[in-house]
């Protein structure tokens, strides 16, 4: 039996469509949900996410205050942006694409946004709130996960989660949501220094993917009817396709698609969620409830 593949592009635009009705109910209070992207050079990467997130900004009907800023822009220049972007009322998220180029420090740049417009939710005190439960922004790639489980009904409460990859931007925090009290998983988290990966993965009923390295979870690591989520996101050359090449996720796909019992694809599975969630993240701000 084949794997359910789980659509996050659906997904994402159900999303969407609840932040747009809430964007408009706030918009006859005379509140216009507004964020401010910003995005240094020209790495295609940053400016294709750029470009998803600006097209999602006006499918919700949010104001866009995004700034594309050259190379050689200073850090002290960007941190003058971001104090004026803080001070700025009508203001609601601000959101520094990452990376960075390597004359700006990134640690620097995500400490001066501040905490209650970090609608990436990666400044030091909206991870420590996602750590205790309280209120404050989540990470968007690990929220759109969990929402991403919800939506399809996925049963979470005692199952065994097992992640792979420990990044601050993934890993960490996706093992920390899955292990909350509305989740309720039992995690371990796998990384470079794990042996006998294989030994553990096949003890999970949800695998999240998130190495950095195409194929990193095959047939054989996965025990029959798991759940496979794959966060990569990887470019191999493909002379078939205009662009020279394809993206592969961080699970080798076909692989395992006789064994999970539902599976993201790469892409259209977990990318579209992200944007989804900081679209929803934008509104929480403008709204103030959390």
């Amino acid at each position: 039996m084949s794997a359910q593949i789980i659509d996050g592009k659906a997904i994402a635009a159900e999303v969407r469509g609840e932040v747009a009705a809430k964007v408009a109910e706030l918009k006859s209070k005379g509140i216009t949900p507004c964020l401010a992207v910003i995005l240094i050079g020209e790495n295609p990467a940053s400016v294709s996410y750029v470009t998803g997130k600006r097209k999602a900004l006006a499918e919700v009907g949010m104001e866009d205050r995004s700034l594309t800023l050259p190379e050689s822009t200073s850090e002290e220049e960007l941190l003058k942006i971001i104090a004026e972007l803080n001070a700025d009322k009508s203001v609601h998220g601000i959101l520094v694409q990452l990376p960075l180029p390597r004359h700006i420090n990134e640690d620097k740049v995500i400490m001066a946004i501040a905490p209650e417009k970090d609608v990436d939710g990666f400044h030091p005190v909206n991870v420590g709130n996602m750590m205790i439960g309280r209120p404050g922004f989540l990470p968007c790639t690990p929220h759109g996960i969990i929402v991403l489980l919800e939506k399809m009904g996925i049963e979470t409460s005692g199952k065994h989660a097992v992640v792979i990859g420990r990044s601050n931007i993934v890993g960490k925090p996706v093992s920390i949501l899955l292990a909350r009290k509305e989740t309720n998983c039992t995690v371990t988290i796998c990384h470079t220094g794990t042996k006998n990966m294989a030994e553990i993965t096949r003890q999970a009923d949800i695998l999240v993917v998130a190495s950095g390295h195409p194929h990193t979870l095959k047939g054989d690591m996965v025990k029959q009817g798991a759940v496979v989520i794959d966060v990569g996101v990887n470019r191999i050359p493909d002379a078939s396709k205009k662009s020279g090449f394809r993206l592969i996720g961080d699970a080798d796909f076909d692989d395992l698609q006789d064994v999970a019992s539902f599976i993201t694809p790469v892409p259209g599975g977990v990318g579209p969620m992200t944007i989804a969630m900081l679209i929803a993240n934008t509104l929480q701000s403008a709204s103030g409830e959390f």
